[in-house]
């Protein structure tokens, strides 16, 4: 729930103080880029260290952080605020996943996933709407403290399960390939680059066209909405990965997605945005799936947080450079030409997967029970 309200908690509290949708724009992206670029580093420590103390210490500083930027009044203020805010955030994603092995027996490790993955998708679809309606009615300060509360909330929850201080980092084999010199990840850091910055013009042009468009009351509703079909999604491209192979899926799916959101640039904030959206959580669930049992399928043994880490710090640093040029765009030309970036990163990363389909080759092909489970597990934002 916290993580779900901050960015919009931060986007609602710059504008209502400065009325820039550009700073608005560039802090929440400084935040993101924060927040991913460090993205990586947390994973590497969990690996090395546990997760007990960066738990520990990150989630008051986090909450801290949350109330203090709540605090900020100058436009620079808020911009520095905003990026100490995205370098403090816990693992927690990171840190709730991988700890189900050591919770529950294998045989229902499936069951254990799909749970964890509904309830934190379920959030998702309730934190955008909670975050404007409480940025709008009474002032993003409320949605900031009530972040900080949440997170605080389940901080603690989470520090006092006893899997916290037992679980253990997957043993790295000798002789296997670092992660970055397999050919297969360098080809899904590059597009993720591609997404990163598509997604990130989405991210700011959906509110700041509501801005314009005076309707900042729905912002929240089209998140909500983007959320629910994304769940839908992903449920349904479980149940076809034994079918077909993930690279195949995945690029089928990534060109069906891009075609479908061709008429985004052309949308306006109403039920045309509205069935719009609908498509592309749906594909964009599904594609989750398929992109993590890909990862699974070409990552080298070892390096199971690391490789989710360190490919979601390049694609959540490119988001945030897309959110900051998004906020930029939107107020000097128009939130339509983000919705037209999107598009054409879209085509993009089709064209890189497709460009790259030989280094994908350990993914096309079925996945394994063992790749299913980790492809469910690794569906969340993991610079959380």
């Amino acid at each position: 729930m916290a993580y779900g309200m901050v960015s919009l908690a931060i986007y609602f509290k710059v504008h209502q103080e400065t009325d820039s949708i550009a700073l608005a724009g560039l802090a929440a992206g400084v935040n993101a880029l924060t927040g991913s670029t460090t993205a990586g580093i947390r994973g590497w420590v969990i690996d090395k260290y546990g997760m007990h103390w960066p738990l520990r210490t990150l989630v008051p500083l986090y909450a801290f952080m949350l109330i203090t930027f709540g605090f900020g009044e100058s436009d620079t203020a808020l911009v520095i605020l905003a990026a100490v805010l995205g370098f403090t955030g816990p693992p927690i994603n990171l840190s709730v996943r991988p700890l189900w092995k050591v919770t529950v027996p294998e045989e229902k490790l499936r069951t254990a996933f799909a749970l964890d993955t509904a309830a934190m998708n379920a959030t998702s679809v309730i934190s955008p709407v909670l975050s404007t309606w409480l940025s709008v009615s009474y002032g993003a300060e409320v949605a900031l403290t009530t972040c900080a509360s949440l997170m605080l909330l389940g901080g603690m929850l989470l520090l006092l399960t006893p899997q916290v201080k037992i679980w253990h980092p997957e043993v790295k084999e000798k002789g296997t390939l670092s992660l970055w010199q397999v050919r297969g990840i360098q080809i899904l850091a590059i597009e993720g680059v591609m997404m990163g910055i598509g997604w990130g013009m989405f991210d700011i042009a959906i509110p700041a066209l509501g801005t314009l468009e005076g309707m900042q009351g729905r912002v929240g509703t089209i998140f909500a909405i983007m959320a629910a079909f994304n769940v839908l999604g992903g449920l349904v491209a479980g149940t076809i990965s034994r079918a077909v192979s993930p690279l195949r899926a995945f690029r089928i799916n990534y060109l069906v997605w891009a075609v479908f959101s061709i008429p985004l640039a052309f949308t306006h904030f109403d039920w045309s945005l509205a069935i719009t959206v609908i498509f592309l959580a749906f594909l964009g669930g599904a594609q989750q799936v398929f992109y993590w049992e890909i990862v699974e399928a070409v990552r080298p043994k070892g390096t199971a947080v690391q490789a989710m880490a360190w490919l979601w710090t390049i694609e959540g640093a490119a988001a945030a450079m897309g959110i900051a040029a998004g906020g930029f765009i939107s107020e000097h030309l128009a939130p339509r030409y983000c919705l037209m970036i999107t598009t054409v990163a879209l085509f993009i990363g089709f064209m890189i997967i497709t460009a790259g389909k030989k280094a994908l080759a350990n993914a096309d092909r079925i996945p394994t029970p063992e790749e299913d489970l980790r492809a469910i597990e690794d569906t969340s934002d993991t610079t959380r």
